[in-house]
């Protein structure tokens, strides 16, 4: 019997099994996770090494970072926000470190530390993980339909603990076959959302993907592939939709943190239109004035054009933008005229590439939409509709850019769920 089943063995559901158990280990708890292994996802997360949260230095707004609820996060972050979750995890033994770009890993580099903290947690704790576990829906009475995912050879990761049963499948018998009826359900899953609560009167926002790089058609773009630009700006022509920092040139298109800010800030406009926009970049981060003076200053080197240029470009790129501006390579600047210093300044500050799709972004993926933040309280995690129903984690209509903050926001709710639940149960 379990009083409490948690939905989604992710990041959330994880952390929020872990610090019920640690608050309640009178409770009965269950993780349910359809995959074979919890936390595939975290696994992989900062290139395999965990970009746990972020030091919120220079952030002076969430918003910046959270493009959808900034406001709702601003609550939950006030009982358990970054500093708490450092102090968190280095109690468990995980020491951490601060990177110049304020991001925040564990010193050992690697993701499969905050896996495996995780998992110790819950062994310890005598939570129930059963993967290859699948949810089919939730009851407006926290009646729970579970049955077996298809997964030949599924095996529980925590093997020789006593919060697995016997047998060769991690599905626990007695979880499928006849609905369960917790106390308290939490949550945490990512999509397949609306299928889950059909029925509860829940409102969904559909969910479309959030961090993600932009195929761009321009050969001669590609051409570059691997040239870095450390500060530029980016924009949608015909929106207010802008980004900062720096630029990857790839072969496909564009990528880097300029580019995923800004798929996640237009995520739904982008969405509504395939994916098709025009993509305006100012190589140079200034406006069209700075830049005119810069081109002064390097004028006044008597060199042809192309063999002259700002120090944030490199020169393959220079001579791009060069002949993009109708200019000759071996053209001086005496002889460049108004008219030519004019486009060449154009595409500096206003050059034009036009988006053709958009392409996954390694291993990692994000969206926005899930359940409406205002079916939530953000006292409890708790839903307005379904008492005893709490949510944490992806599931909810919150992401972020990256560096930690998508991280920040799982750990944060599933901590405020768990605290709440631990509260009001008996």
């Amino acid at each position: 019997m379990s009083d409490v089943v948690i939905i989604g063995g992710g990041a959330a559901g994880c952390f929020c099994a872990a610090e019920l158990a640690r608050l309640r280990p009178d409770l009965g708890i269950t993780v349910l996770e359809a995959q074979k292994r919890p936390m595939a996802k975290l696994a992989i997360t900062g290139g395999g090494r965990c970009n746990l949260t972020n030091t919120f230095e220079g952030v002076e707004s969430l918003a910046r970072v959270y493009p959808r609820g900034d406001k709702f996060l601003r609550k939950v972050f006030g009982r358990f926000g970054h500093q708490d979750t450092c102090r968190w995890f280095e109690a468990e033994g995980v020491r951490l470190v601060a990177q110049e770009d304020h991001c925040i890993f564990p010193v050992s580099q690697d993701a499969m530390q905050i896996v495996r903290t995780l998992e110790n947690l819950m062994r310890r704790g005598g939570v129930h993980l059963s993967c290859g576990c699948k949810a089919l829906s939730i009851g407006p009475d926290l009646e729970v339909t579970v049955s077996p995912s298809v997964m030949p050879g599924s095996s529980s990761v925590m093997p020789g603990s006593s919060s697995v049963m016997p047998g060769s499948s991690s599905v626990m018998p007695g979880l499928t076959g006849h609905p369960l009826r917790p106390t308290a359900i939490v949550l945490t899953t990512g999509g397949g959302t609306a299928r889950l609560l059909e029925g509860t009167g829940i409102e969904l926002i559909p969910p479309v993907p959030s961090l993600y790089t932009f195929k761009i058609a321009d050969d001669g773009l590609r051409s570059l592939t691997g040239t870095v630009v450390d500060n530029v700006t980016l924009g949608l022509a015909g929106t207010r939709f802008r980004s900062s920092g720096t630029l990857l040139l790839t072969d496909w298109g564009v990528s880097g943190p300029a580019t995923l800010r800004l798929s996640s800030y237009a995520a739904r406009y982008l969405a509504d239109n395939q994916y098709r926009a025009t993509l305006l970049v100012n190589w140079m981060n200034m406006d069209e004035t700075a830049v005119r003076e810069r081109m002064s200053e390097i004028a006044a080197s008597g060199r042809t054009v192309a063999n002259s240029h700002p120090s944030e470009l490199t020169d393959r790129l220079w001579r791009h933008l060069v002949v993009r501006s109708g200019i000759r390579p071996d053209c001086r600047w005496a002889e460049l005229g108004s008219k030519g210093l004019s486009r060449l300044i154009n595409t500096l500050t206003s050059d034009t590439y036009e988006i053709s799709g958009r392409a996954r972004w390694k291993e990692e993926f994000v969206t926005c939409g899930g359940v409406a933040l205002s079916e939530v309280s953000p006292e409890t995690m708790e839903s307005r509709k379904v008492p005893g129903l709490y949510f944490a984690g992806e599931v909810l209509d919150i992401d972020a850019v990256t560096g930690g903050f998508n991280l920040q926001a799982a750990w944060s709710t599933a901590w405020l769920a768990a605290h709440s639940i631990a509260g009001i149960l008996p």
